[in-house]
């Protein structure tokens, strides 16, 4: 029982409930400029791993639609690159497509994007799906509500990967992170303890300056900085 004047302390959420039925496989979509706005993107780099981080996709896309920028300090690619090594997109969907069986679960930061760049369907190519954003918050006991963090911070804080500085983004890369975190989630989901001390880690690190950020346009493209915004495009999320 808390002595008079002493506040109780905050009531911590359950550890996120997850059902495992499946093979895992982390799926990643890099994608290039195809306008100026944060909304025009053309898929230019797929990857995937399994669950013991293994690659076994990993294709490079020459987008049907004109790129306007390769936008190549954050994908590493270039007009170069995807003109000689760029399959079409049909080529890399069909090649997921083979290596998920029915019943697999996929994993992946925002991973409903990735899936909706890739036109697949829940239910049909996929059994279902696991946002490592959903499984990997802290809580903010003054504003008593959840707090994400980017893929990038939950790597480097978690799992202790630090890349060179302004490091492109490799789609392969951020499959492997998704996946390493998710197993990290596996391992401690059954120790709330542990669970929450961990996630605190995330709250309390010091915060992991995305692209958007140091760069809120980048040669010309607007990158969805929601406080620098100004091409005017709607945030859906």
């Amino acid at each position: 029982r808390c002595r008079t004047g002493m506040a109780a302390p905050p009531q911590l959420p359950p550890v996120p409930q997850v059902e495992l039925n499946g093979p895992l496989f982390s799926i990643d979509v890099e994608c290039v400029a195809s306008g100026y706005d944060h909304n025009a993107r053309a898929v230019a780099h797929v990857a995937a791993v399994d669950a013991f981080l293994q690659p076994i996709v990993d294709i490079i896309v020459k987008p049907e639609e004109p790129v306007v920028s390769y936008l190549t300090a954050l994908t590493g690619l270039t007009k170069e690159v995807v003109g000689q090594y760029g399959q079409p997109l049909g080529f890399a969907v069909d090649t997921i497509k083979s290596i998920l069986p029915p019943n697999a679960i996929l994993v992946g930061q925002n991973i409903g994007k990735d899936v909706a760049w890739l036109g697949l369907r829940e239910g049909e190519h996929f059994a279902s799906m696991i946002d490592i954003n959903g499984v990997w918050r802290a809580f903010d006991p003054t504003r008593k509500r959840p707090l994400g963090f980017s893929l990038e911070h939950k790597a480097r804080c978690l799992l202790h990967y630090n890349p060179p500085p302004n490091a492109p983004h490799h789609p392969m890369t951020d499959a492997a992170n998704s996946m390493a975190l998710f197993n990290l989630f596996a391992s401690v989901r059954h120790d709330p303890a542990v669970y929450h001390s961990l996630c605190e880690s995330l709250r309390n690190a010091k915060p992991t300056t995305s692209f958007a950020q140091t760069n809120p346009e980048y040669e010309g493209v607007c990158m969805g900085n929601r406080k620098l915004c100004k091409c005017g495009a709607p945030f859906f999320s």
